[in-house]
């Protein structure tokens, strides 16, 4: 690793972020969202007719559908318009599949990745990455040693032409089906890239596997899609990353995840997003759960303009188990709605939502859950979480908590905290030599750590400095 990028990684988070590519595409779409859009992204990709098909589909039902703005206190989408997305740059790589060497690519997006820190994580920490570059995966890459044991560790359109059974049978069919929302269809309308993650019966993926996203164009839309398959007894931990540098127009990031916990199996699924604050974000992922199953979701978002991300999952089979742990940043002019959904779908199953939130300087943090516990989910608990913390008086901070019981035999529990940074803790930590900037710092260190600890090191660093910017206003 050069000095130049040990600086950057070590000391310059800003930098990392914030720096712009020029534009070098193969291939561009017009703005919009049509008929012909759609079937100039499935050409260029030269799918097979069935996933054309999904996708005009969900293109119909996007079009049938209204957008959401009569969600209380949602964010205001009234500056979002799609007919000025551009949905699908292709850039401009010899090899469509994306290649498994770094040196390979062009030096434009090389640097970008080098900047970002990704090829040196892949090397100390990771059991694979696959990295994507506006609408398509330019890199990806899986160690021997897993895929000797049957792990599938790569982009979804490749996925598609090699694992056509697999993919039919699971995508945007029972987890997120295109009718879910109106974000869902039109994801399922001009999804591009993304992962395609399998793990076989009894396999232990010891190390993460990660995946990072990278939009660079101005005014464009991301739309990659995660589909993440484990067996019976299998575990593995997938991490994402995502970032965008700021531009004076708007960009969209609208993913899909799907998650198949099979029987015993357990998924952790991490994620540390930091767009843009001209990005809407809002994205749908959701995960299924079968007899004794265990999903854990991590992540910290912030950065952008309005993120609306709701992660769900449905507890299919007995004993299953669900984990939600978030930390969610607004400074100004950013409104952050996140929050958990969880379906207790089955006897003895158990959920945890921990959520915590920051604002300042005038900037909104909610969270928005919902817990429905069906009839005959007997024994099942659940417990929820949300503690807010505010820099300002013009912060504000909302909790939303919903919760549907059917079932008597049950053990729920919900507990919210709302406050300010106290003077009196400011003051005992400069009278212990820090100033007041930094002891602001550590306190915010101290109320996100439940989240941090769950993360590996690298990214649990590197939420905690990407923190730090924006009390210090210096991102977007």
């Amino acid at each position: 690793m050069s000095s130049e990028q040990d600086h950057l990684k070590e000391t310059d988070t800003e930098a990392r972020f914030e720096f712009k590519k020029e534009q070098n595409a193969a291939v561009k779409s017009d703005k919009g969202l049509t008929e012909e859009v759609i079937r100039m992204i499935s050409e260029d990709k030269d799918e097979p007719d069935w996933m054309l098909e999904r996708r005009l589909r969900a293109l119909k039902q996007y079009q049938n559908m209204p957008m959401p703005t009569d969600w209380p206190g949602q964010p205001d989408l009234t500056e979002l318009d799609i007919e000025e997305i551009v949905p699908y740059i292709r850039p401009d790589v010899d090899k469509r599949e994306g290649v498994d060497d770094w040196t390979e690519l062009p030096d434009e997006i090389k640097d970008t990745f080098d900047k970002l820190g990704i090829p040196e994580a892949e090397k100390n920490a990771l059991s694979g990455v696959g990295a994507q570059y506006e609408s398509e995966v330019v890199y990806q890459n899986m160690q021997e040693q897993w895929e000797e044991k049957g792990v599938i560790f790569m982009n979804m359109d490749k996925a598609v032409q090699e694992h056509p059974e697999l993919v039919k049978e699971h995508f945007m069919t029972t987890c997120v089906p295109p009718s879910d929302n109106k974000f869902a269809a039109l994801h399922g309308a001009v999804w591009s890239g993304g992962s395609f993650v399998y793990v076989p019966e009894d396999v232990t993926v010891e190390m993460p596997v990660q995946a990072y996203f990278r939009m660079n164009s101005e005014g464009m839309g991301q739309f990659e899609h995660t589909l993440i398959i484990a067996e019976e007894g299998s575990e593995v931990h997938y991490i994402e990353g995502c970032s965008a540098p700021k531009y004076g127009t708007h960009n969209l990031h609208s993913g899909g995840v799907e998650v198949f916990v099979g029987e015993d199996a357990h998924v952790q699924y991490s994620t540390v997003q930091n767009w843009s604050k001209n990005t809407f974000n809002l994205n749908t992922k959701r995960a299924i759960c079968e007899e004794n199953g265990t999903m854990e979701w991590v992540s910290g978002s912030m950065g952008s303009k309005a993120t609306m991300l709701y992660p769900c999952t449905i507890l299919k089979g007995r004993g299953a188990t669900d984990t939600h742990i978030t930390i969610a940043f607004a400074g100004e002019g950013q409104d952050i709605d996140t929050g958990a959904k969880v379906y207790h779908n089955a006897p003895e199953t158990s959920s945890t939502i921990e959520s915590k939130s920051i604002s300042k300087d005038g900037g909104r943090t909610n969270y928005r859950g919902l817990v429905h516990i069906a009839d005959g989910a007997e024994n099942s608990s659940t417990a929820v979480e949300c503690d807010a913390l505010m820099f300002d008086n013009e912060s504000t901070s909302d909790t939303m908590p919903y919760m549907e019981i059917e079932e008597s035999k049950v053990d729920v529990a919900h507990e919210a905290t709302v406050g300010k940074i106290g003077d009196e803790d400011i003051f005992y930590l400069q009278s212990r030599g820090l100033d007041d900037d930094d002891a602001k710092k550590m306190i915010v260190a101290g109320f996100i750590e439940p989240i941090t600890e769950e993360l590996p090191i690298e990214y649990a660093v590197e939420l905690n400095r990407l923190i730090e910017l924006e009390m210090e206003g210096s991102l977007g």
